[in-house]
């Protein structure tokens, strides 16, 4: 596996090794080891997996009390990820980081507790998993709205992204509850 820290040096891409053959492919999503020398050294509690529709965004969601970290992984389709620093004391507050994530290239993306995450979906459908390091909490979740000029994420839009009702609510980042 390689280990690259982004422009936000906390969040990381992690590209496994892929063995393939004529009979299809191995890989290792996950070796704790691996994860801790390289400095990911949270325990991962919880897996979730969502199915979603070309044009389908969502977030940019954190939990203020058991925060999240979250191991992102794409298993069909491609979408664009993106982590957002909402540490108000964090000399990154308010910058992101995105990449494109697929099922092709395997990758994962560490987005560490402290960070509202979301992504978007670029494929005619995608399947997300992501491992998380504390449990869902709806009490405790937050959201920053996805268009946040203050915040500038560059999506690459196909078109009007679709929005759940909660992620329509998210609030800009001055006007939200951040970490201190």
């Amino acid at each position: 596996m390689q280990f690259e820290p982004l422009d936000i040096p906390e969040v990381i891409l992690v590209t496994p090794k892929i063995f393939g053959d004529d009979r299809g492919f191995f890989l290792e999503l996950y070796h704790r080891q691996r994860f801790v020398e390289h400095g990911i050294t949270p325990e991962f509690v919880q897996d979730n997996m969502s199915r979603s529709a070309q044009g389908v965004l969502r977030g940019l969601h954190y939990q203020i009390s058991h925060t999240q970290g979250k191991l992102v992984t794409v298993l069909s389709g491609e979408i664009y990820d993106v982590a957002v620093d909402v540490r108000a004391s964090s000399p990154t507050f308010g910058r992101w980081v995105g990449v494109r994530l697929n099922s092709e290239a395997r990758q994962a993306l560490y987005v560490p507790p402290g960070f509202a995450h979301g992504f978007y979906v670029l494929s005619p459908s995608a399947d997300v998993c992501y491992k998380c390091t504390d449990l869902y909490h709806p009490e405790h979740e937050r959201t920053v709205i996805w268009n946040d000029p203050a915040v500038g994420i560059d999506w690459p839009l196909l078109g009007p992204p679709q929005l759940s009702p909660k992620d329509l609510a998210g609030v800009p980042l001055a006007e939200a509850e951040c970490f201190p």
